[in-house]
């Protein structure tokens, strides 16, 4: 890490976990540094929640959604030219931003925009190595030119992989998403990052026997794909008899279905949802990496992941997950077969 410097971090707002996973690590860089963070409207409550005081500076929004109708990796080739024109803007912004507040460092999570001459810049992923149906070698030479224009890369997660083995003892949590031949000659592995573990030697996961639940449902990410995977479980959960708890991830109210008989919560606070998590016997989320580390750090095995359709890394990471750590893996064209 650093010390005394006056460090700029920005994460992408695509879903929420590229900012909870940044949590610690900001964390750990004010104990010694000056730290100014970069925000937007989704990522903005999660940091005021965890940093009131710290400076706070809004800079462009993504704003990636989902297709009904197109699988991700072609709504983002579509979405290209909008998004490198995002990305050229927040470079130029930056080089504003280290004039004016004398930035010494800048960390950017997936935002490939925050880079410059002027810092030394520090790229967070752990997507070194992209997974794609097609077009896999275009984004993956355009995912290098990114990351090479930054000094550092920071990967949250163990280096150790051992691709020959299915045992759950393997530590690394990415898989080839993140370990290969590196292209980039400075890599760092920090190891896996989550906000819900910063107080986790104080919980004993027996205390929360009680109002316990069968299924947690923990959903977030991006719009249309949230709120349709909500609805399809929210009719599988009005016929069960099971004990379920909803962590809904937006304030948006679902149309025409009622939520008797769940718990439902719609941006809980952080030792809420550990609560919630810790007292849940199975966990259904989507196969995010950010999710992933949180379950991995909070010592939850009974996952049932369920990804995005048409997004590669996540149905990569649910395989990987149901390989390597005995997790269930559900495609949504099967969720007709899944019943709580």
């Amino acid at each position: 890490m650093f010390s005394n410097k006056t460090i700029f971090i920005a994460p992408l707002d695509w879903g929420l976990g590229h900012a909870t996973r940044c949590v610690p690590i900001i964390k750990e860089l004010l104990k010694h540094n000056r730290v100014i963070l970069g925000v937007t409207p989704l990522t903005k409550p999660i940091f005021e929640e965890e940093f009131s005081g710290v400076k706070m500076i809004e800079i462009p929004a993504y704003n990636i959604t989902y297709s009904k109708h197109l699988p991700l990796w072609l709504k983002l080739g579509i979405s290209y030219p909008k998004i490198s024109k995002i990305i050229l803007n927040e470079n130029k912004i930056l080089e504003k931003i280290i004039n004016d507040y004398k930035i010494d460092v800048v960390i950017s999570d997936n935002r490939f925009g925050l880079h410059s001459k002027n810092a030394h810049c520090v790229f967070i992923t752990h997507q070194l190595f992209l997974k794609a149906p097609v077009f896999e070698n275009f984004a993956q030479k355009q995912n290098k030119k990114y990351i090479l224009n930054f000094d550092e890369v920071w990967v949250p997660d163990y280096e150790t992989y051992d691709a020959s083995t299915s045992s759950a003892s393997v530590k690394n949590l990415s898989g080839e998403l993140s370990h290969g031949t590196h292209y980039h000659q400075n890599v760092k592995y920090i190891g896996p990052q989550s906000r819900l573990t910063d107080v986790i030697c104080e919980v004993d996961p027996n205390s929360y026997r009680e109002n316990k639940y069968d299924y947690l449902i923990l959903l977030s990410g991006p719009e249309p794909g949230r709120t349709t995977l909500e609805n399809e479980l929210l009719l599988k959960a009005k016929n069960s008899n099971k004990k379920i708890a909803l962590v809904r991830g937006t304030k948006i109210m679902t149309q025409g279905l009622r939520f008797e008989g769940i718990d439902t919560f719609d941006f809980p606070k952080k030792e809420e949802l550990k609560r919630l998590i810790l007292s849940s016997d199975k966990i259904i989320c989507r196969s995010g990496y950010s999710t992933l580390m949180d379950m991995y750090l909070l010592g939850k095995k009974e996952l049932i992941l369920i990804p995005t359709t048409g997004q590669s890394e996540q149905e990569y990471l649910a395989e990987y997950w149901q390989q390597h750590f005995n997790s269930k893996m559900i495609l949504e064209k099967n969720l007709t077969q899944f019943t709580l």
